[in-house]
């Protein structure tokens, strides 16, 4: 198995290559693995012995950043190095500045992961939620090197639990610490005898909380709601921007803003197109009166955080396709969120929707519906996700008790 999986590192890398001439995304992630190891040694001294922290994209990272956070804060002097496998990640976090080096992960062929840990020389490493590599994880053990993963959560579909994921299993095994999300998770492992996982929740819960003490001020926001109810929907997919685009025109008794996952020019016309409401886009906003529009349309990344904290209602995208995106930023603003049915594989999502502070919704009909349910109970509705994320609160200093014993 160990050769078979070197042997598709290799041929995904090369059909990566080709896929970059047409696919910008394949594109960046070329470019940036380019020369990678010349660059990395080019920043970091043999003696930094910085702690390593990688997220898969940037719902990772930003598990990861109570984290980096608090480290940074207790050990200023500590170089902290930051590792993405997307662009999705590595182009909007490149100049985060609580850490030190923001680099690609690399390829994880044996001599990439060998020639990588030996550049970085990292004081230890945290891998947050899922994305590990078997050959820098077996790396990483066989120069003992404290490897642990945060935020975990195992679910008994995945390879690990199968007759043939000896192999993946045995990655597990090379992991220093295990932090997960629940104890369903601890039981799954111990099946497997790997007896090293602890449970402490989602760091999560503490970064979203977190958002309320920071300023969430934004004018144009202000200037476009005025006295108005805000529909606010954020990371939404093409299946999401069909449903909404439905209502919309159907239901034009408030304000809405709405934050594409993808901003390409193509897909942020499309929806202006198809909506019959008076639409402005956010790179269009200097110096127009904001109150006569009935859309805003955020082609721009970075700021939907600060929007949710002017929603009356929230919807989450991507529940008609891949999964849903992130639904404690608007929970924590105590706001009610209606989402899609494809929730399944994210536990906050199954958790509020049996308490009620999640709609799911599966077509216009519902979604008509459990709009006017939400605006209808929007208080009691908010009150349940915030009560939640409160009582889910407090992973950051479980993991950073373990980690602070190694600083």
């Amino acid at each position: 198995m160990n050769t078979i999986y070197n042997i598709s590192i290799y041929i995904f890398g090369f059909l990566l290559y080709i896929v970059s001439f047409f696919n910008k995304k394949a594109k960046l992630m070329i470019e940036g693995r380019s020369d990678l190891i010349s660059k990395i040694k080019a920043e970091i001294k043999p003696n930094d012995n910085p702690i390593w922290f990688h997220a898969a994209s940037l719902g990772e990272f930003e598990q990861g950043r109570p984290l980096i956070e608090d480290i940074k804060k207790n050990y200023p002097n500590q170089k902290i190095l930051l590792t993405f496998y997307s662009p999705s990640g590595y182009e909007i976090r490149k100049n985060y500045n609580e850490v030190d080096y923001v680099f690609y992960i690399p390829l994880d062929t044996q001599k990439n992961a060998k020639d990588f840990i030996e550049a970085v020389n990292p004081k230890m490493v945290i891998f947050i939620k899922y994305d590990i590599w078997p050959n820098i994880v077996n790396q990483l053990n066989k120069q003992q090197i404290n490897t642990v993963l945060t935020s975990a959560i195992f679910r008994e579909n995945q390879v690990y639990f199968k007759n043939y994921g000896g192999f993946m299993k045995n990655v597990l095994t090379n992991i220093s610490k295990i932090f997960v999300q629940d104890n369903k998770s601890i039981e799954l492992l111990k099946s497997i005898n790997i007896n090293n996982a602890e449970f402490s929740g989602d760091t999560r819960f503490d970064r979203v909380k977190n958002i309320l003490s920071q300023d969430n001020t934004l004018n144009f926001v202000e200037n476009f709601k005025g006295s108005d109810k805000l529909l606010i929907a954020g990371s939404t997919w093409p299946l999401d921007e069909e449903l909404l685009t439905e209502f919309i025109n159907n239901n034009n008794s408030s304000k809405t803003i709405i934050a594409p996952h993808n901003i390409s020019e193509n897909n942020i016309l499309k929806l202006q197109q198809n909506l019959k409401c008076k639409t402005i886009r956010y790179t269009e906003i200097e110096n127009k009166d904001l109150k006569e529009y009935d859309i805003l349309i955020l082609d721009t990344i970075g700021i939907l955080t600060k929007v949710y904290s002017y929603a009356d209602i929230a919807y989450v995208g991507g529940g008609f396709e891949k999964g849903i995106h992130n639904i404690l930023e608007p929970a924590t603003f105590s706001v009610p969120v209606i989402i899609g049915p494809k929730f399944q594989k994210f536990k906050e999502a199954k958790d509020l929707h049996k308490l009620g502070g999640v709609l799911v919704v599966n077509n216009i009909n519902e979604l008509t519906s459990y709009f006017k349910k939400a605006d209808d109970n929007a208080i009691e509705i908010g009150k349940i996700s915030y009560k939640y994320i409160e009582n889910q609160s407090g992973a950051t200093n479980t993991i950073l008790k373990y980690l602070y014993k190694y600083l």
